[in-house]
């Protein structure tokens, strides 16, 4: 029996020896199993081409929830510190929850009726002024170019400001005719928007609640549904998501309304106008990085230029400043290098995610990077582990998967 068992592990072992590395690597013993699988992935994507129709109204049941999702997944980070801070102090979730929605109810009614109108009426006075606005630092600009070093090359282009500007004037009625007609046509599908978004706030605070009440028991529900030989790695993959997306919109939420307070404060005190407004764009626009504050400093820019030069100087002083605080003491200390990803990468994402998604991939582009680097950064960890199992050469094993074992 010793002999026959012997024998068996031999002829198992010669199996092995004989058979393709990369074979045994994706799991098969022979060609024709990689054969296979690569006409069953064809397959697979050829039916789903054909009746891709069928999966419609699942595709519209996710658009449909999506935005109410992602908005009440935004306040449970924003959130979950502060129950858990009321959990350390001896109050019940429950308790604690109902507490946060009175707070929030409080804050909303503060905004709608203090903060909203005021800058409301700022938002409506540069609507109005930012025409004027703009017509004066083109003159101003043109001014600076044929009296500046530039003199001749500008010349050179042969622009008269003035024709552009009476042109511009003369199809503002043509633009606005053609506007008032593209609302028009479009009006049923903005109504249908408009009644969409009206219904996911409405749905945001149900989903909230939810979520502050069994949100910690999301991941034990999602891991037992799993084999048991996968929970280990699930665990990790779930806890690192959750670390990321939570650093990612908690930072990023502290930061930007630190910018805004910053870059109020030093337009008031450089004498902008509109310093309110501009501050609270900022504010806004700064959880897009890179992007966000180019957009934020434009309308500023022009407000400077045509109020005098030296307003120009000290709006750059003061953005400096501000950029200067936020990159080496804010971000650092609130955001860290929780993300670590690089710039480059972030203006790709950013690039790439707005143009698939528009406005709504530029704000979720990042945190939905961070989302699929923790599974792919996990996925591959495993694939070098199974890779180094089906790699007879020592020296040619990925160097790091002790501590991954670890």
């Amino acid at each position: 029996m010793d002999y026959e068992g012997s024998n068996s592990n031999a002829r198992k072992s010669d199996l092995n020896t004989n058979t393709p590395r990369l074979i045994r690597f994706l799991g098969g013993r022979t060609t024709m199993f990689v054969l296979l699988s690569i006409l069953l992935i064809g397959l697979i994507i050829l039916v789903f081409s054909h009746v891709a129709f069928i999966f419609y109204p699942i595709k519209v049941f996710f658009s449909t929830v999506v935005l109410p999702i992602i908005l009440a997944t935004i306040a449970y980070y924003l959130l979950r510190p502060i129950l858990r801070l009321l959990e350390r102090i001896k109050i019940p979730r429950i308790w604690g929850i109902f507490i946060i929605f009175v707070g929030l109810i409080g804050l909303i009614t503060l905004i709608v009726f203090l903060i909203y109108p005021f800058l409301k009426g700022q938002f409506a006075n540069l609507i109005d002024e930012f025409p004027t606005y703009f017509n004066q630092m083109l003159i101003k600009v043109d001014m600076f170019l044929r009296t500046s070093f530039f003199e001749s090359y500008y010349k050179d282009l042969n622009i008269n400001i003035n024709s552009i500007l009476d042109n511009g004037l003369g199809n503002i009625g043509q633009f606005f005719t053609d506007a008032v007609g593209g609302i028009a046509s479009g009006i049923t599908s903005f109504i249908s928007a408009l009644t969409g978004f009206i219904l996911a706030i409405v749905t945001v605070p149900f989903i909230l609640f939810y979520l502050l009440k069994d949100g910690e028991k999301l991941p034990r529900m999602i891991k037992k549904m799993l084999p048991p030989r996968l929970r280990d790695d699930a665990d990790s993959i779930l806890n690192d998501a959750d670390h990321q997306i939570g650093a990612y919109i908690q930072g990023q939420i502290l930061v930007a309304i630190s910018i805004g307070i910053m870059v109020t404060i030093g337009f008031y005190i450089i004498g902008m106008d509109y310093a309110p407004l501009l501050g609270a764009l900022a504010m806004i626009t700064s959880v897009v990085p890179y992007l966000g504050p180019l957009i934020a400093i434009t309308p500023a820019v022009i407000i400077a230029i045509v109020t005098s030069p030296f307003m120009l100087v000290k709006l750059a002083a003061v953005w400096t400043i501000v950029q200067l605080i936020d990159g080496k003491f804010i971000s650092p200390q609130i955001m860290g290098k929780s993300l670590r990803i690089h710039p480059i990468t972030i203006i790709f994402v950013l690039l790439t995610a707005g143009s698939l998604f528009g406005v709504a991939g530029v704000v979720l582009g990042i945190p939905g990077y961070a989302l699929l680097k923790v599974v792919f950064t996990h996925l591959f960890k495993l694939l070098k582990l199974r890779y180094n199992n089906y790699e007879p050469d020592s020296a040619m094993h990925y160097e790091d998967v002790v501590q991954t074992k670890k």
